[in-house]
């Protein structure tokens, strides 16, 4: 794996697409406002009528989808963290993080707001585990520079993703409102990091390639400190939120082929054996996909 000094150095040649990427951004990104969405005339007060499951409005299927996807963006402090450990404070990267912090810290008071209001959560259960969760924290497996990029790039496609398929699976308009909005803005952010890592990508093939192959060949969301995670991720997988089928065919395969990474070539045998390493990853996915389908299948018949 490239040094961190490479990387750096890799990330500093291409500062000027950087810049042109967020002022793109600043450009093309349409700012909003949660209170605008929220339905605040459903409000009450949770000490004079405590919640109960019945006073619920969604399924409770998409109600965890909505509740993780809400406790993955209350870890916003340590994504914000992980820019830190990579650049010097004259870096533009700085600025963009701090953009990017305040945007994404709306779609946690957004999310959090609209199932508070609605009553489609135990508010004390939620508070507990946002406190969980931001106590367990959350490092990614990012050794330089470039695997932030590719990280975020996969992982800003896959929460944008998350974010639309919950809205879609919820039976209430303000619950679609708020999570196309809150997928707009990481759509927004995910063609910023692919930008960048197809700057990249330009600039030295083989290094972006190699860890390229590390973070989707490793790819979590970032999420595992949360309180039941595994068992939420299977719920929202079953549902059809999020699961391997979605993430190789919405966000691996898509990316791969933005980048032409089948059609690179003068790639050093480092390069070569990540090229070769990316296109086998859709076969694993594939059969991983395959062989998560048949299982649901089979237990839909025993429920049948």
């Amino acid at each position: 794996m490239s040094t961190q000094a490479e990387a750096i150095a890799l990330v500093e040649a291409v500062e000027t697409d950087i810049r042109g990427l967020m002022d793109s951004h600043l450009e093309r990104r349409e700012h909003w406002y949660a209170h605008d969405i929220v339905p605040w005339e459903l409000g009450r007060n949770f000490r004079d009528e405590p919640w109960s499951p019945d006073q619920a409005t969604l399924s409770p299927e998409v109600r965890t989808a909505l509740v993780l996807n809400l406790l993955t963006e209350d870890n916003l402090p340590y994504y914000h963290a992980q820019f830190q450990v990579f650049f010097s404070g004259d870096s533009p990267l700085n600025d963009w993080s701090r953009l990017w912090t305040a945007e994404d810290g709306q779609h946690a008071i957004a999310i959090r707001n609209y199932l508070l209001t609605s009553r489609n959560c135990d508010p004390n259960l939620l508070e507990d585990d946002r406190v969980a969760t931001v106590r367990n924290g959350w490092v990614g497996d990012m050794d330089t520079a470039v695997d932030l990029f590719n990280y975020t790039a996969a992982q800003e496609l896959a929460t944008r993703i998350s974010h639309r398929n919950a809205g879609a699976k919820a039976d209430c308009e303000v619950a679609r409102e708020v999570m196309n909005r809150v997928a707009a803005d990481e759509n927004h952010h995910f063609i910023f990091y692919r930008g960048v890592v197809t700057a990249m990508l330009q600039q030295a093939h083989d290094m972006t390639l190699e860890s390229m192959a590390k973070v989707m060949g490793g790819f979590e969301m970032p999420g595992t400190g949360i309180p039941q995670f595994r068992r939420r991720a299977v719920e929202m997988a079953k549902l059809g939120v999020y699961n391997v089928r979605i993430h190789l065919e919405s966000v691996v395969a898509p990316l791969l082929r933005y980048w032409k990474v089948d059609s690179l070539t003068g790639l050093t045998s480092v390069g070569a054996k990540a090229q070769e390493h990316l296109m086998t990853l859709q076969d694993d996915l594939t059969l991983q996909a395959e062989k998560f389908e048949a299982r649901l299948a089979k237990r839909k018949l025993r429920l049948a």
